[in-house]
């Protein structure tokens, strides 16, 4: 099964700068085709190779080109090669976006490094194995999927109902990027300040540097129009207030572009770097005064060339909860507003792609489709999207609630009725805990994600009450879901329910967090024609037969949490945006083909939600 942006693949898939909060003119798209061989798992390097594969598509794909599976005990092997010139002042920066699970890196022969985590992006410096003229890559790639215990969201040995087919190797793009040799920007880090009148930004390079003459110059535009400039010193949390600031929300997705530039500067402290002070206190000491970010305010720009030029951008808004001005109640709110979070559960599944979109105008089509139907949420269930899907969700202005991609081995299974939270050993504790921090790192300042959701069902439940506090460390400002909808331990900021009775029951109160029901609905339509396997069991939590029946029973699950809505509920999420695999019960089918409800009923049943929450 196909999409329509999969029979029109352009080449190389997916030519779109794949970062899009640390954006450079200058890169080589790596997609397209590379050669690859599946040998068994303790083999060498192979010889021979076995036919060509469409990266970044799993090889488990149909837009792979391959459309094989690759057991726990095989290794996935990849090669291409990519002619360089040779370059003194440059540093080449190898970029994968995703590769699903672990997999080591060799450049002409010799071992560049490793990585292991299947949904965060990664990058290796290849300055020093690279040679003018033909290079070598050879990337080698080892998935336990479900046999193991690490992240993996859906995918299972043995798909069938709510579990999909693997995911192995490279699935999101690889690009090399040329950087200046000595000095280049690594990561700009940008928060909003409390009352949103202001941002804190911090520039960090490559290598640190403690040379005073070099800064970044700062230049905010919103719709093209200059809003602030200024020279900030780099490794340094430097405030700068916004003024008249334009908040961010699903109705005006106000987002601030950002050009950050690395420059040479006349030193502006020469006084506190004279030569009998020791290098380790430079840019520490009291500066007669003024702070250090002030002395950098004050430096006139000239016209000289930046050494390296980057470009991002911020969305200004703040989520809480606070009490209802109606009932009461603990609500969900953005911007000091209740807003109902009302939302569809996105698998983030695909017929041709698998786990990758094929094409940004994909993730377009359903992200403007979820907006015209009413919806102003979506719950990104148990998967990371590349960083592109983020964007847009920026830019078109819809809340995201965030998973963390569930994995342990089936054994640590947390039921309901269980005495409490499995127990997991130090080695597979470290491993999550160091993809949840990167995973979150990597995705904290898309203004969209408003929530984190740590543990879906009692899907290797544990130590819930730490991790939640260990996610506020790491992505202060947002909302955080302990667990959705099993387990409770009286963690986090919302209680949520799974519930795909036709009358889904509202979450026993507390008094203090947020009532979210995290699952519902689940109207299963099977449409001939359009199904990932007609000769496979189809089913959804409602299997109906016709429009009108399935009409029916969504108005009907439509009307009671719109009533629940009225007694104290904060959020819903509809289970599900498209059909999956043997999962029939999507807004849309699986190939995206038909719109099983049109956008334009959906958003008239949905008023009463968006309407009544602000």
């Amino acid at each position: 099964m196909y999409t329509r942006w999969g029979r029109d693949l352009e080449d190389p898939p997916l030519d779109d700068y794949p970062r899009p909060q640390l954006r450079r003119a200058g890169w080589l798209n790596l997609n397209g085709a590379w050669s690859y061989a599946v040998t068994p798992r303790t083999s060498p390097q192979p010889d021979q190779w076995q036919g060509t594969i469409r990266v970044p598509f799993c090889i488990e794909s149909a837009l792979s080109g391959v459309g094989r599976r690759v057991t726990p005990q095989e290794r996935l092997w990849y090669r291409r090669s990519i002619k360089l010139t040779e370059e003194p002042q440059i540093r080449r920066l190898l970029h994968f976006g995703a590769v699903d699970y672990e997999c080591a890196l060799w450049i002409n022969g010799a071992l560049v490094g490793a990585h292991k985590g299947g949904f965060d992006p990664f990058s290796f410096d290849i300055n020093d194995y690279v040679v003018a003229g033909e290079n070598e890559i050879v990337l080698g790639v080892v998935d336990a999927t479900n046999r193991g215990d690490q992240m993996r969201g859906k995918q299972h040995l043995n798909p069938q109902r709510i579990w999909y087919t693997p995911v192995t190797g490279i699935w999101q793009t690889v690009w090399l990027e040329e950087v200046p040799l000595d000095a280049h920007i690594d990561e700009v880090k940008i928060e909003t300040a409390p009352d949103c009148d202001a941002i804190d930004i911090a520039v960090f390079l490559y290598r640190p540097s403690r040379d005073p003459t070099l800064a970044a110059l700062v230049e905010i535009t919103l719709d093209n129009k200059r809003v602030h400039q200024r020279v900030i010193p780099l490794e340094r949390r430097v405030r700068i207030e916004i003024d008249d600031p334009q908040l961010w929300s699903p109705d005006t997705p106000t987002l601030y572009d950002v050009e950050v530039s690395l420059l040479r500067i006349e030193n502006p402290m020469p006084e506190d770097n004279e030569d009998r002070r020791p290098a380790q206190l430079l840019r520490r000491l009291p500066l007669r005064g003024e702070s250090e970010s002030a002395r950098y305010a004050d430096v006139e720009v000239g016209d000289e060339e930046p050494l390296d030029k980057v470009a991002t951008y911020f969305g200004l808004r703040t989520v809480s909860i606070d009490a209802h001005s109606d009932g009461g109640h603990p609500s969900l709110f953005l911007n000091g507003k209740p807003i109902f979070h009302l939302g569809p559960l996105d698998q983030g599944w695909w017929p041709d792609g698998l786990h990758t979109p094929p094409a940004d105008g994909a993730i377009i089509y359903e992200i403007e489709f979820l907006k015209q139907a009413g919806f102003n949420t979506l719950r990104k269930h148990i998967k990371v999207e590349p960083a592109r899907y983020y964007y847009h969700c920026d830019r078109l202005g819809i809340l995201v609630w965030q998973d963390v991609p569930s994995g342990f081995l089936p054994a640590q299974f947390v039921a309901p009725n269980d005495e409490g939270e499995g127990l997991r050993n130090q080695t597979s504790t470290e491993q999550f805990e160091a993809e949840l921090q990167r995973i979150v790192n990597r995705l904290r300042q898309f203004p969209s994600i408003v929530m984190w959701v740590l543990h879906n069902e009692g899907w290797g439940q544990f130590d819930t009450a730490r991790l939640v506090e260990r996610l506020r460390s790491l992505h202060p400002g947002v909302l955080i879901n302990a667990n959705s909808g099993w387990l409770d331990v009286g963690a986090g900021d919302v209680i949520d329910r799974h519930d795909y009775d036709p009358s889904p029951q509202l979450p026993t109160p507390d008094g203090k967090r947020a009532l979210v029901i995290g699952e519902y609905g689940g109207v299963g339509w099977p449409i001939a024609g359009h199904l990932w396997n007609a000769e496979m069991e189809n089913w959804g939590y409602q299997t109906l037969e016709d429009d009108g029946q399935a009409r029916l029973a969504y108005e009907k699950v439509t009307s009671v949490i719109v009533e629940h809505a009225g007694q104290g509920l904060a959020g819903a999420i509809y289970t599900q945006t498209t059909d999956v695999e043997g999962e029939v019960n999507g807004l849309l089918t699986y190939d995206r083909e038909i719109e099983k409800f049109s956008r334009a009923w959906l958003a008239e049943l949905h008023a009463p939600l968006t309407r009544s929450k602000g």
